[in-house]
């Protein structure tokens, strides 16, 4: 038979194993923040069982277990905020201080006031449920459109615990199977407490799946970006025209690309120095990106080279875009003085056609051709890439397809 010294034994053990885990996560990843709540949460759960064994030694005061019931309430909730954390929700100390305040409050009033096993626990189970409660949707939902295998996990194991957690109480309430007692246990209840062992160590184990999902998302995103200016890299930009290329092969709605590069940048970079380049690369990513649509995609494609991706986009469209880029680079250049470095972009602008099918090189290399044109007719304008519509067979030799020069500086 187990003891209520294993029991409580057990529960410290397993807490400060799970706090030196996070611990361990929080110090490795310093910017995942919700390391810090759960790591406070395990060290939290270990005081309050810790604290409960006091119990043993003191049979004469219930003291040692009201203070281990508020750590416990406590470790909820900071797990709770550890998770609004993660989901990059506002957490509250407020709140917590709210709940886990109103729970010592009413545990000591059915202790010193009114004594009451069962107000006790009433209170007791009301402040762990309802954390747990609120953190459902979140646990449960889905993540940018997307199922955090960790995050269901976590959910569902929650609600195990609630529900083990709401029996508890209607055992209390009721006096089934003798009722329900931290410091007599029976068999059956020795077994329950092991099993919300179990159960607290597979939430962290979610919670650790989340980590390492979230981890494995950053990874993938820094693989895709742009070190410089943030935005995608030239990787990114191939991925998403291939599926934009699917897309349109599927549904017949065109889109649109922009290819731009910076007029005269190597002399920016001969003349101020390559920082003052990286600056005007970056100062650029901000100016355009005012300018775009939700949906919109720039990319830097190298040195100082741009893409901007247009999704269900006509030719016509493309080049009220580029015309919207070049408006905010005129208008930021004619407002320079002193030693403010003045920027000029040339535009290339393309429409996928069936003939490109899956390929999004050939888009690529339409819209190149539209730029070089924009800037051998000047420089600081925009052209698009409009082949001829099919001709006779007798001006097939007299004419070729052409690029419609759209604006000029």
């Amino acid at each position: 038979m187990l003891s209520v010294p294993t029991l409580w034994t057990v529960f410290v053990i397993n807490f400060l194993a799970l706090g030196l885990i996070w611990a361990y996560v929080m110090r490795c990843y310093p910017s995942f923040e919700a390391a810090r709540f759960w790591t406070g949460s395990a060290f939290a759960g270990a005081t309050g069982a810790a604290v409960a064994m006091l119990r043993v030694v003191m049979p004469d005061t219930l003291v040692p277990l009201l203070i281990a019931g508020s750590l416990q309430v406590l470790a909820i909730c900071l797990a709770v905020m550890g998770i609004r954390k993660f989901f990059d929700q506002p957490v509250s100390w407020r709140a917590t201080a709210l709940i886990v305040g109103f729970g010592a409050a009413g545990m000591c009033f059915f202790t010193f006031v009114h004594d009451s096993v069962p107000g006790r626990m009433t209170v007791f189970t009301i402040v762990q449920i309802l954390p747990m409660a609120l953190s459902l949707k979140l646990l449960l939902g889905r993540d940018d459109g997307r199922v955090n295998p960790g995050a269901r996990l976590a959910g569902i194991v929650t609600i195990v615990i609630m529900v083990i957690f709401t029996a508890r109480l209607f055992v209390t309430l009721t006096g089934v199977a003798g009722g329900f007692s931290y410091m007599h246990f029976s068999p059956a209840q020795s077994v329950v407490v092991l099993v919300l062992v179990f159960l607290s160590m597979a939430l962290n184990f979610g919670f650790l799946l989340m980590a390492m999902d979230r981890l494995r998302n950053e990874v993938a995103d820094l693989a895709l970006l742009d070190d410089l200016t943030g935005v995608g890299n030239r990787r990114y930009l191939l991925q998403r025209l291939t599926e934009e290329c699917a897309r349109s092969e599927r549904s017949g709605r065109p889109f649109a690309l922009l290819v731009i590069d910076l007029d005269g940048f190597k002399g920016i970079n001969d003349t101020y120095g390559h920082a003052a380049g990286d600056a005007c690369l970056q100062h650029f990513t901000l100016m355009a990106q005012t300018r775009l649509r939700p949906g919109d995609m720039l990319a830097r494609t190298g040195g100082d080279e741009f893409c901007i991706v247009l999704p269900s986009s006509t030719l016509r469209e493309g080049a009220m875009i580029a015309r919207r880029v070049l408006e905010v680079c005129r208008a930021d250049a004619a407002q320079c003085t002193g030693n403010d470095i003045p920027i000029a972009v040339s535009i290339g602008v393309a429409q996928w056609t069936r003939e490109m099918e899956l390929y999004p090189d050939r888009l690529i290399a339409a819209a190149d051709h539209a730029l070089y044109d924009a800037k051998k007719a000047g420089r600081n304008g925009f052209a698009t890439y409009d082949p001829a519509p099919p001709l006779a067979p007798e001006a097939v030799d007299a004419q070729t397809p052409d690029i419609a020069l759209r604006e000029r500086a």
